[in-house]
């Protein structure tokens, strides 16, 4: 397996050294026209006042079906308002790995007044597993967990991380040094939410995130935590949302964690959390663009559209995404509710953010 190696320090000062391009210039400038206040219904706007050309979401359709892509509902939020929709935006379904994007969201508020600390290590903390850990597996950190560059590669209670029958050696890879996409990481920093604010993950994003929000079609009775507990104790806290609450999140994001004047995210957790930490190498196993931050996938799609510099998303398997876009004030939410029957490839998903923004020129 062709492992991704990244420098967090080096990475992190590279991206903060680069000037801003004039997108991301005009970005603050359209921020200011977004509304101060959200209802609880979206409002719209018009196309002509979009900044993106005529014609652009006209061909969207198009492209989903040549593509044929598993596309069940997309909105497309500018300015704070809906600007285009597509397919059954109300329809609740599954958002896979999209979960550990909400994860971070969740972290912020915790990080910042100390309950959550990144710094301390899995063997700190007590935590273990069926079978045990290895002794450097518990030197692994709370940061390297949401950074993915845990280097345990423990079974994890579900499937979707480390591919089907591909097992990587454990106690080889010192904590920190190498990213690996491995589900365990990412239960086990349920775990240490769990842990550390003696709050329930679901009942936790239902006061901090569901209720400011107002989020239309949320029901906190219908989430569970799942798993082969078998092979791991640290069971999966998926998450199931309709299109346009997606996008709600992704807006939220957008506005630095502000939502109707509360500070419901730290901003300086928005800013870090979508560092590039990870930058994946051009023949990453994965074949993805861009790198990985905390939970989140950083510049996904390139940067050479207007708005690709400073992007980053929630994906999550067969076509579950939440796409920000600061550079063009931008949010897409896009889902696949029919998941493998009939799923949405992310390279074609991530070519059709290209062809939105490159309607922005």
């Amino acid at each position: 397996m062709k492992k991704v190696i990244g420098c967090a320090t080096c990475l992190c000062a590279a991206l903060l050294a680069d000037g801003e391009s004039v997108v991301q210039g005009d970005a603050k400038q359209v921020a200011a026209q977004a509304p101060a206040t959200y209802g609880a219904e979206w409002g719209t706007i018009p196309e002509d006042q979009t900044g993106i050309k005529p014609g652009t979401f006209a061909s969207i359709p198009g492209f989903i079906k040549e593509r044929n892509m598993g596309t069940t509902g997309m909105m497309i939020v500018i300015h704070g308002k809906v600007a285009y929709t597509f397919g059954d935006v109300k329809q609740v379904s599954y958002i896979a790995s999209c979960r550990k994007s909400i994860l971070d969201m969740l972290y912020g508020k915790y990080v910042a007044n100390g309950e959550i600390d990144l710094n301390q290590t899995v063997g700190e903390l007590g935590i273990t597993d069926v079978g045990g850990l290895l002794p450097i597996e518990t030197t692994a950190t709370v940061r390297d967990l949401i950074s993915a560059r845990s280097g345990v590669y423990h079974d994890a209670s579900n499937p979707g991380g480390i591919p089907e029958g591909e097992v990587l050696e454990r106690g080889k890879t010192k904590p920190g040094t190498e990213w690996v996409y491995n589900n365990w990481d990412f239960n086990v920093a349920g775990t240490v939410f769990e842990k550390k604010t003696k709050q329930d993950i679901f009942q936790a994003f239902d006061r901090d995130f569901a209720k400011p929000l107002m989020l239309q079609d949320w029901n906190l009775a219908t989430h569970k935590k799942t798993g082969d507990a078998q092979k791991s104790i640290h069971l999966a806290y998926h998450f199931w949302f309709s299109t346009r609450d997606m996008a709600r999140l992704g807006e939220l994001m957008l506005r630095k964690g502000k939502w109707n004047g509360r500070q419901l995210i730290p901003e300086t957790w928005v800013e870090e959390s979508t560092r590039m930490i990870t930058k994946f190498e051009k023949d990453n196993k994965r074949k993805a663009l861009g790198g990985y931050g905390y939970m989140w996938w950083v510049e996904p799609f390139g940067t050479d559209v207007p708005g690709g510099k400073g992007a980053y998303s929630a994906q999550g398997m067969w076509g579950q995404y939440i796409t920000v876009i600061p550079g063009l004030d931008m949010v897409i939410a896009h889902k696949s509710a029919n998941n493998a029957k009939h799923r949405t490839w992310r390279p074609d998903y991530y070519a059709l953010v290209r062809m939105i923004c490159e309607g922005a020129r």
